[in-house]
């Protein structure tokens, strides 16, 4: 991927994933590098901030007779995930705006409003073309 991924965003993706079910570190990890291209090196130590930030608690069970360690969310960490997934439609909907010029409602616009605008912009470009 071209676009450098950024600690929040790499937070959200990691609760995101653990939000679904909690899960084995490694399995974490894969998940995680499905999507975006990140070292596994990179990811644990996010783990470990998640974790020292009240997010993500840690617990360990039995596995083919040995022990693995696994991620799941806190009540905080859903906090956050849901301030991330916010501030991510906030953010989409710029940059949507900035490469594809499209209408998209500020956060002072009804959708209706957007719809209204567009309509009587296409207007006046039709009264121009006759």
């Amino acid at each position: 991927m071209t676009y450098q991924l950024t600690a929040p965003l790499l937070d959200a993706c990691v609760l995101g994933i653990v939000e679904k079910e909690d899960a084995y570190g490694y399995t974490l990890t894969q998940k995680v590098r499905e999507l975006v291209d990140i070292s596994e090196s990179t990811l644990y130590p996010v783990l470990r901030r998640l974790q020292k930030d009240e997010c993500l608690v840690t617990y360990d069970a039995p596995y083919q007779g040995r022990n693995r360690r696994y991620y799941a969310i806190t009540d905080y960490g859903r906090r956050r995930l849901e301030f991330y997934k916010d501030e991510w439609e906030k953010y989409k909907a710029n940059i949507d705006r900035l490469l594809l010029e499209e209408q998209i409602p500020t956060e002072n616009q009804s959708g209706d409003e957007v719809k209204a605008e567009v309509k009587e912009a296409d207007g006046k470009e039709e009264q121009g073309n006759e």
